[in-house]
């Protein structure tokens, strides 16, 4: 392997450092990472699902390969897997395509005081009209990515939930919550699964505390 690596399997242990350099906020941040993924309302192999999902989106590579493994103990499949990472692209994606709407407003300079409400969404029809063939490829990934395969319609929106979370958009998060609740989501579900998502946004800067510390050291 190149000595310039920046991602080190071998590196990992370094966040025993981090704990040694503020305990209190570590172990802080490690009962809370426990209880997030601890089984509840909701099974722990789907935790573990959105938190591959949501590593994807955050872009940790630790994160990936420590919950792919827990995953994988856990008897979830490369093919369940592998839906719930196209979940987590299509609402990347779907995040991206929603502040279009934005966009389309800003550029139009319509004098709107409000830069996010949902009414902003009629200037999405715009995408059809420019780019009919385009906005269609976009929409039948999106939709096939959401249909029901290995994981069910309400986990995937589990998962969907727990990106836009993420992602920040706050049109997904409107869509996708009121889809899931249409599935049968409670919103003890719903918690469980916002705060997994937040545990693994939190968890992706804390293992990149790895890097900084490496960084730091040179």
């Amino acid at each position: 392997m190149s000595n310039d690596s920046l991602y080190k399997r071998s590196n990992g242990r370094r966040l025993a450092e981090l704990g040694k350099l503020a305990p209190t906020t570590f172990q802080a941040f490690n009962t809370f990472n426990q209880q997030a993924m601890a089984e509840g309302v909701l099974p722990v192999k789907l935790k573990e699902l959105i938190a591959v999902a949501v590593a994807h989106v955050t872009g940790c590579p630790y994160c990936i390969d420590a919950h792919v493994k827990k995953g994988k103990r856990l008897e979830a499949t490369k093919e369940e897997m592998a839906e719930a990472i196209l979940v987590a692209t299509a609402l990347k994606a779907g995040s991206a395509m929603a502040h279009g709407a934005n966009a389309l407003a800003s550029y139009d300079e319509t004098g709107e005081d409000d830069l996010y409400t949902l009414a902003s969404m009629t200037h999405y029809n715009e995408f059809r009209k420019e780019n009919a063939e385009l906005f269609r490829a976009y929409v039948q990934f999106s939709s096939q990515a959401m249909k029901a395969g290995k994981l069910g319609e309400k986990e995937k929106e589990c998962i969907a939930v727990a990106v836009a979370h993420v992602t920040g958009c706050a049109y997904c998060i409107d869509a996708h919550t009121k889809k899931a609740k249409k599935l049968g989501m409670t919103k003890e579900e719903l918690a469980e699964t916002i705060l997994v998502a937040t545990a693994l946004k939190a968890g992706a800067a804390l293992a990149h505390s790895i890097n900084a510390l490496v960084a730091y050291d040179e």
